[in-house]
């Protein structure tokens, strides 16, 4: 089987300073594939949303390998015009992770694109595909470190009930609140 990596896609918005632009880097350091309109979006593939209902979990594997995982990246401020409209493939959120990025950095769930990649495939089983997603960036360790724990168990889940567990036992201040949400808006 092909690595991830030949499997990573990104879709650019530049909404975001291209200075601070995490996606761009992987696209120059080959680490991901462009994505320039939204109806090239691989057909089937996991496609990272925040708004999702359901959650990654390791069972993604296979589709990942096959089909692929696109990050789309766009600025947080304009992230809920832009995911209202949809995208094709399997959309899912990850589970809570803390950001490391300087811009975001401890603010849960508030991941840069390269943030997010590298959390899909660690949890999919790919740690040494996440490290040197992260590796190219002087704050990529503290990625990894500062969530190592939530990774590592949301990596060795087998259902997907099991993923909002981990979140509720490392993160009960946000599922609570998102668990209301979700409550509240349907």
């Amino acid at each position: 089987m092909e690595s991830i990596i030949k499997r990573l896609h990104v879709y650019q918005m530049r909404q975001d300073d291209p200075h601070r632009c995490t996606s761009a880097k992987l696209i120059r350091f080959r680490l991901v594939k462009p994505i320039h309109y939204r109806h090239r979006f691989p057909s089937n593939s996991v496609v990272l949303n925040p708004f999702a209902e359901e959650v990654l979990f390791p069972g993604d594997r296979p589709r990942m390998e096959r089909y692929g995982v696109v990050a789309v990246d766009c600025s947080w401020a304009r992230a809920h015009e832009v995911f209202s409209k949809g995208f094709k493939g399997k959309n899912l959120r990850l589970p809570v992770l803390l950001a490391a990025n300087p811009v975001n950095y401890g603010h849960p769930q508030k991941l840069s694109s390269a943030e997010a990649l590298a959390a899909a495939v660690y949890i999919a089983g790919f740690k040494g595909e996440a490290e040197m997603l992260m590796r190219i960036f002087k704050w990529g360790q503290t990625f990894i470190q500062l969530n190592l724990q939530p990774l590592e168990e949301y990596s060795s889940a087998s259902r997907r009930e099991e993923i909002e567990v981990i979140e509720g036992a490392y993160f009960p201040f946000l599922t609570s609140a998102a668990d209301q949400n979700r409550h509240t808006s349907t």
